[in-house]
């Protein structure tokens, strides 16, 4: 069996305990398995999901699982820009030319 591959944080993600209703659906869901159902009982007597803080790729399968609209909200980091295309260099074009 091979490892897993741990992947690189790309975002986090922000569970509304409010709107939580406790069914662990995003848990089961979630590839990095960085959430997880709380041992505190929220105010509506519901152990709600909770994001461990670290280990999310910010793939959003939490959000689209979970049947609570606003529940769950994901954040994703803003991405470096990236480097501009390097021009061919001369004896390429030339040789493209060419043919």
């Amino acid at each position: 069996m091979s490892p897993a591959v741990k992947k690189e944080p790309r975002g986090y993600v922000k569970v509304d305990i409010e709107e939580c209703k406790g069914c662990g659906l995003c848990v089961d869901a979630c590839p990095p398995k960085c959430l997880f159902l709380a041992a505190e009982l929220s105010a509506y007597g519901v152990h709600p999901a909770t994001y461990t803080g670290t280990g999310c790729t910010a793939c959003g399968i939490c959000f689209y699982t979970c049947p609570e609209p606003g529940a769950i909200t994901v954040y994703r980091f803003e991405t470096p820009a990236r480097a501009a295309a390097t021009p061919a260099r001369e004896e390429d074009s030339s040789y493209a030319a060419a043919l």
